[in-house]
């Protein structure tokens, strides 16, 4: 199933923790909705801006798989609302270029430059809400003392 011309739900739901662990990773219809319209008003956009395939490193979490993984409580992979992109260095692309062009171009609710340096983020998390006010929050996640802290960017 395609949610929008260059992605797929199973490209959004793929997860080794969830095989190797028997999670099941497939989302309700209100996700699943939610998936489509960050592809359609996201991805796309940015796919067809770039016209070379974009991989999505992370996509729709389960609660089960966000509980195995550590992830955040209110995490809007959860909701099927947000990705993670990693291009670098399978397109050509760098993610600092996906990450820019999201920034400038795009409707969004979170995009966070994911580590990495001052060059180029490691990953590129993006998130979208279908209903309710998109943020257009830009953040950059850092690590200091062992922890991950977010700043405005």
């Amino acid at each position: 199933m395609n949610l929008s011309k260059n992605l797929s739900l199973a490209e959004v739901t793929k997860s080794a923790t969830a095989k190797r662990r028997g999670i099941s990773n497939e989302p309700s219809i209100e996700h699943l909705e939610n998936l489509k319209a960050i592809a359609e008003n996201v991805f796309q956009p940015m796919r067809d801006h770039f016209k070379v395939p974009i991989t999505i490193s992370s996509g729709y979490r389960s609660k089960e798989l966000n509980d195995a993984i550590g992830g955040s409580l209110a995490s809007q992979h959860s909701k099927g609302e947000a990705l993670d992109i990693d291009c670098a260095p399978y397109s050509g692309l760098s993610n600092r270029e996906v990450f820019e062009y999201i920034r400038e171009h795009l409707e969004f609710d979170q995009l966070i430059w994911e580590f990495g340096n001052d060059s180029d983020p490691d990953w590129v998390h993006v998130s979208y809400k279908r209903s309710g006010k998109n943020r257009g929050e830009v953040l950059k996640a850092v690590r200091k003392n062992g922890r991950t802290r977010y700043e405005f960017y």
